[in-house]
């Protein structure tokens, strides 16, 4: 039977803002280049690190675990063409949720001034319902399947009246013969 893995994380900005400033090298260590690169564009960075790192958290929670045996950038987000956060899975995060039958990984962060706050939902194959057609939907297609037969046995009554004709014409046909 399929899951929905969920997980959520919190992080203080003030603490993330702290330790980046006490520590230079651990943006490099905990980021990756595009991470780094989005957060710098921000007018307030530490609110994006700490939302990204929230959510390494929230998604290493859905998957069961911790940063035990992972690498710090075996989740990093990345922004799709519209802006959402996506979660990227590398090395052993990846391994466990394609062990674990993931799909999809829906990511939402947010935070405040204060907080940053990362939501993760790990989808597995088995998790999706069946794709159902609506009635309405059945009752259209059914009518339109109809409809069609409809208009090939028509096409095929009148070929056959034709060929009759041309048959029946043929036999009645009292155009001259031309005898030698």
């Amino acid at each position: 039977m399929g899951k929905l893995l969920v997980g959520v994380d919190l992080v203080e900005v003030a603490r993330m803002r702290r330790a980046l400033e006490r520590t230079p090298g651990l943006k490099r260590r905990l980021f990756t280049d595009d991470e780094i690169a989005y957060c710098e564009r921000r007018a307030k960075p530490e609110q994006s690190y700490a939302a990204r790192f929230a959510a390494r958290e929230a998604v290493l929670k859905a998957l069961g675990c911790g940063f035990a045996g992972m690498g710090w950038k075996d989740v990093s987000v990345v922004n799709a063409e519209d802006g959402h956060p996506e979660a990227l899975l590398a090395g052993t995060a990846q391994g466990l949720a394609f062990e674990m039958g993931v799909e999809e990984v829906a990511l939402s962060l947010s935070h405040t001034d204060t907080v940053a706050c990362a939501n993760a939902v790990l989808i597995t194959r088995d998790a999706r319902p069946a794709k159902k057609v609506r009635a309405g939907e059945r009752d259209a297609l059914a009518s339109s399947f109809k409809e069609a037969r409809s208009i090939v046995l028509e096409l095929e009554r009148a070929q056959k009246e034709a060929g009759e004709a041309r048959t029946h014409a043929a036999s009645n046909d009292p155009s001259p013969t031309r005898e030698e």
